[in-house]
């Protein structure tokens, strides 16, 4: 399917979850980070369902099983059941029961929720490469996950066994900073085995699927904080997004980012879903304005003029950034431009 290239941020009269009548919402930077809630999230999101919209939590977080998830936000003051929680290990799970016979066992290498979701298709999970398994299902172990999961993992598909994988994320956000994620660790299979696994998290397209089946989803919005996952998953599904600057995306990656990780929409954090978001006005010749800021790209760097809000001032960036990159990456200097905004 044919796009056309987003040269800019949205525009939206109305608040999004006014416009959207589903949140699809990443968890880890976007909600909390390191079991904490994130500033703004707990109200940003009771107002949104006061509202009418519907709020799904979508992660590639194979840890933990949907009633784990929805315990820890009900606690951080964001009532959730475990029908909103859409995992990862549910996406992989689905993909693996429609290419094995039922029943079949399936080797995990990771925690509770791939286990869980693997039962919930009638799938039985194992331990070892010795009990004959029909694939194996690798996602995210958490810190202590042990070194000889790797070595199960690898035995087995030696053996031809087929290989699956929650997600890639090299990383994940914690309250002391970025730690190495379940992609991490698929590497260290993949750089002993060679093989290559069939993937089923953000950003693609069975991780999307899983999410419209079990949310009903009709005019969806993907909100999270990382470009390739989030943002490239809502672009693989051809749905709108909003980019929310409280992870691991900064702002100067955004200005780089290709076509297929540029948001719908960018803000701060989660009270981005109650506000209508400014329209960015302007052409290339004469540059690009939002509120108060008018950013254009020269020849070697971004330049950006005026004065105002700060997230008007990288809205103006982002038209000028992507507009000049086209279908590629805006490779122009930004440092300048960025500082007088703060970041």
């Amino acid at each position: 399917m044919s796009r056309s290239v987003r040269t800019r941020p949205e525009g939206s009269g109305q608040a999004l979850s006014e416009a959207y009548d589903t949140a699809l919402l990443d968890l880890d930077g976007v909600v909390y980070a390191g079991g904490n809630a994130i500033a703004h999230a707990v109200d940003s999101l009771a107002a949104a369902r006061a509202g009418g919209m519907h709020l799904a939590y979508v992660t590639n977080n194979a840890l933990r099983t949907p009633d784990a998830v929805a315990g820890h936000l009900t606690e951080l003051g964001i009532p959730t059941g475990a029908d909103d929680v859409i995992t990862s290990a549910q996406a992989v799970a689905r993909l693996i029961a429609e290419q094995v016979p039922p029943g079949a066992r399936v080797l995990v290498i990771g925690g509770e929720g791939l286990r869980v979701a693997l039962r919930e298709r009638g799938l039985e999970p194992v331990e070892t490469a010795d009990d004959d398994p029909v694939a194996v299902a690798q996602g995210y172990g958490g810190p202590e996950l042990p070194w000889g999961r790797f070595a199960e993992a690898c035995y087995a598909i030696a053996r031809g066994v087929p290989w699956y994988a929650s997600n890639t994320d090299l990383t994940i956000p914690g309250a002391r900073g970025i730690a190495p994620g379940n992609g991490a660790a698929v590497e260290v299979v993949r750089i002993a085995t060679g093989a290559t696994p069939q993937v089923a998290g953000k950003p693609l397209p069975p991780m999307h699927r899983e999410t419209i089946l079990r949310t009903g989803a009709r005019r969806p919005l993907v909100v999270g904080d990382r470009l390739d996952t989030d943002i490239e998953g809502a672009f693989n599904g051809d749905v709108d997004s909003l980019l929310v600057l409280t992870g691991v995306t900064d702002a100067a990656q955004l200005l780089a980012a290709p076509p297929q990780h540029r948001p719908t929409y960018v803000d701060a954090d989660l009270r981005g879903l109650l506000t209508a978001q400014p329209e960015i006005a302007g052409e290339t010749d004469g540059g690009f304005r939002c509120g108060g800021w008018t950013a254009s790209a020269g020849a070697e760097q971004l330049v950006l003029e005026g004065d105002g809000g700060t997230l008007d001032g990288l809205r103006a960036l982002c038209a000028a950034a992507w507009t000049a990159a086209g279908d590629g990456g805006c490779a122009l200097e930004a440092g300048k431009a960025l500082a007088r905004l703060g970041f």
